[in-house]
């Protein structure tokens, strides 16, 4: 299997969709390299970057659930080689 680093960029503006967020991330810990949450408690949000080595297609799957969830966005950056 073909597969590729990439980082998905995650804005939480929503603590009512954290719990989701976790369970969703548990899902895919087979493919998660690592992950960092910053509280921004100034701006009532979270940032959180999570590093995954997956085929392109599980990265897609893992960024979209993500990006439906209410008041949560995110981003995904992926590397351009194995």
């Amino acid at each position: 299997m073909d597969t590729r680093v990439a980082i998905i960029g995650i804005i939480v503006e929503n603590y009512n969709s954290v719990d989701t967020l976790n369970d969703i991330l548990h899902e895919y810990r087979s493919v998660i390299i690592g992950r960092m949450g910053i509280p921004y408690r100034s701006k009532n949000i979270s940032v959180m970057s999570i590093a995954v080595d997956a085929d392109a297609d599980t990265i897609n799957a893992l960024s979209g659930k993500i990006g439906k969830l209410n008041g949560v966005s995110a981003k995904t950056a992926i590397s351009g080689s194995n």
